[in-house]
């Protein structure tokens, strides 16, 4: 990992440097006696160079990590340890994660997105040309039956997908049983009438894991061929669930950026 790192005044960069190290991995605010019960050793993080920059006082600070110090593919470890508790460091007076580099070994451990764009041909049998899709505009404020209305005037009308907005979930307005129900409905609908395989992404993101899990059920048992989620606001760990629910029961699965853009 590399880190911009600015010192408090009169902390030296090799200092500050070792200190992300330790807070990102073994390390804590004092010694402690259990440090003699494990290997710090081979566990702790170190941090084997430092760039000054051009500008007072910041450096690039790079850290090494031992693999043992996370979990087997859990994005949620891997960022608890590397962007957690550091960024509140009383040695530092700015730190930024700069660069990431995962090795392969490491990577390796996780599945991976479900599926890709030919199995998305594949289901729905669209090939030698870019598929042509949309949006449902308002997205918030229609019922469910107009929405599912509309979803049908565009597939009908010759997109090969339609699409939920990031913030459709289950409002007043429109609950995600209702919305699901209308958009099916849609699909099977402009499909007989077409010819074609249509897809709508149908957004299953929710309050709680269990919320999700059980809208990404439903779509599947509607016989609709995409779901999609909020990756970032909904969670990693959620996201990764629901991957695997993806990879396991045939559905493939859109991911949303949004809040993307203020980390």
């Amino acid at each position: 990992a590399a880190f911009r790192m600015t010192p408090q005044p009169g902390v030296p960069a090799e200092e500050a440097g070792a200190a992300v190290a330790a807070e990102s991995s073994t390390g804590t605010w004092t010694t402690v006696w259990t440090d003699g019960l494990t290997s710090l050793d081979r566990y702790k993080g170190r941090c084997y160079d430092i760039e000054p920059l051009g500008e007072d006082d910041q450096y690039i600070a790079y850290i090494a990590y031992p693999l043992d110090l996370f979990e087997e593919g859990s994005v949620t470890n891997l960022f608890t340890s590397i962007v957690g508790n550091v960024f509140g460091f009383k040695a530092l007076r700015a730190l930024r994660l700069e660069d990431l580099r995962i090795p392969p070994a490491y990577v390796k451990t996780f599945q991976g997105p479900p599926h890709g764009i030919q199995v998305e041909r594949d289901k729905l049998n669209k090939y030698g040309r870019g598929l042509l899709g949309c949006t449902i505009k308002p997205k918030l404020g229609l019922s469910a039956k107009n929405y599912g209305r509309a979803v049908y005037e565009c597939l009908r009308g010759g997109l090969d997908f339609t699409k939920d907005d990031e913030n459709v979930n289950s409002q007043p307005f429109m609950r995600w049983r209702d919305r699901f129900l209308f958009v099916a409905e849609a699909i099977y609908k402009s499909q007989s009438e077409t010819g074609e395989v249509k897809g709508h992404y149908l957004n299953a993101t929710a309050g709680t894991c269990e919320e999700m899990m059980e809208r990404g059920q439903f779509a599947k048992d509607l016989g609709v061929p995409i779901v999609m989620h909020d990756y970032i606001t909904g969670g990693f760990t959620a996201n990764t669930s629901l991957a695997h629910f993806c990879r396991a029961s045939g559905l493939l699965l859109h991911i949303h950026r949004a809040m993307h853009a203020v980390i």
